[in-house]
């Protein structure tokens, strides 16, 4: 019995583990709150970054469509998401890669303000070329499939950019084919929607640089 009344007399106090079991949760509410703080600071941050990018490339979309006015109030092109739209029939015709003559011309008025927006806003120009679905027919002497067909209209219109005076380190070509229609290939005229090249601004990057 005396043993025992020992032991309990020797034992630390109740309020004692209780104080050290409330500065540990204490401790550790501090540590949450502190995480929490400095969570919400970094989604602050990014949200303000994201902001300042979609700002920035809104401007540089509207700065795009003021130097092109000309062109686009002539209907001639299209303008979707920065994305500078020309109809393959405007370009070029039927299973061909050889520019029209209305196509050389209207290429020309957009040399100059292309180079100008790209070498201010340090952008590349990639010019994609695209198909409808309709395969190339069999005896075909100039392209084996639509990948083919739209890889040369793409790179004559960087030619042609090129050769008017369009910088060689401000351009490079893409092909896509049938792939990634603007409409369902149902009829003649969705068809018809769906062949064409088309002109994007594009950031410059150490991966694209290393490309060219």
């Amino acid at each position: 019995m005396h043993e025992l009344e020992d032991e309990i007399s020797n034992a630390p106090p109740i309020w004692a583990i209780f104080g050290d079991l409330m500065s540990g949760l204490v401790g550790v509410f501090v540590l949450l709150l502190v995480w929490t703080m400095a969570y919400q600071l970094e989604l602050t941050q990014s949200l303000e970054q994201e902001i300042v990018k979609r700002e920035a490339e809104q401007e540089r979309r509207i700065a795009l469509e003021e130097a092109l006015a000309g062109p686009l109030a002539t209907g001639r092109i299209t303008m979707n998401n920065g994305r500078i739209g020309i109809s393959g029939n405007v370009l070029f015709s039927s299973n061909s890669s050889k520019l029209q003559p209305q196509g050389h011309e209207l290429l020309k008025t957009l040399v100059e303000p292309l180079k100008v927006f790209l070498s201010e806003n340090d952008q590349l120009l990639m010019i994609s070329g695209f198909t409808d679905d309709k395969p190339i027919q069999k005896g075909n002497r100039h392209f084996n499939d639509n990948w083919q067909l739209s890889a040369e209209r793409a790179l004559t219109v960087t030619r042609t950019l090129i050769n008017e005076g369009m910088p060689p380190s401000l351009v490079f070509a893409a092909a896509f084919g049938s792939q990634q229609p603007v409409v369902p290939n149902t009829d003649k005229q969705s068809r018809s929607q769906n062949r064409r090249v088309e002109m994007a601004p594009v950031p410059k990057t150490t991966e694209v640089n290393n490309k060219l």
